[in-house]
């Protein structure tokens, strides 16, 4: 899935797979998240959202599950 890149303080890049309702954040610190069971609407507002770092703390930290996938150097 490719990682779009966003407008955002906390996070670089956003990606998401329709079918198995995983979104992929890339955040400024560098490490790569994915979140397992996001709806396609909640990842259409999130991309829609004028302040992405509010909405993933309100809608997606502690309601969906997490992994690190990897942490990577700070950009």
């Amino acid at each position: 899935m490719p990682l779009l890149p966003v407008d955002s303080s906390m996070m670089s890049h956003v990606g998401y797979d329709p079918a198995t309702h995983t979104l992929t954040v890339l955040f400024d610190s560098g490490k790569l998240y994915e979140y397992s069971g996001v709806e396609p609407e909640v990842h259409e507002r999130l991309m829609a959202s004028s302040s992405k770092g509010s909405f993933m703390r309100n809608e997606i930290f502690d309601c969906y599950p997490d992994r690190l996938v990897t942490k990577r150097g700070r950009r």
